[in-house]
């Protein structure tokens, strides 16, 4: 008498569904906008200048945020000024 099944369920189904991609396109914009907005990408380092950088700056800059310690600093610095480049241990 109330046809209850004649197939609404596939109608639920396929709602579901365009409420998942409705959502996952406004997220995706937003994503997009932000990233347009800032200039960068999520997944871009943060020394994304870093090759128009001397390497003495490179070290400097980690120096400065903690990445290396005073020792390390030096043993780079030392390293960078000596004419045999070979022996600097990438870190």
């Amino acid at each position: 008498m109330w046809h209850a099944g004649d197939g609404m369920g596939w109608w639920m189904l396929w709602g579901g569904l365009m409420m998942v991609l409705f959502w996952g396109v406004i997220i995706g914009f937003i994503i997009w906008a932000v990233q347009s907005v800032t200039g960068r990408r999520v997944d871009q380092p943060t020394d994304a200048g870093s090759a128009d950088r001397s390497p003495l700056d490179i070290a400097k800059g980690r120096y400065a945020r903690g990445d290396i310690s005073r020792e390390e600093f030096e043993r780079i610095r030392q390293d960078l000024a000596s004419d045999d480049g070979a022996s600097i241990v990438p870190g």
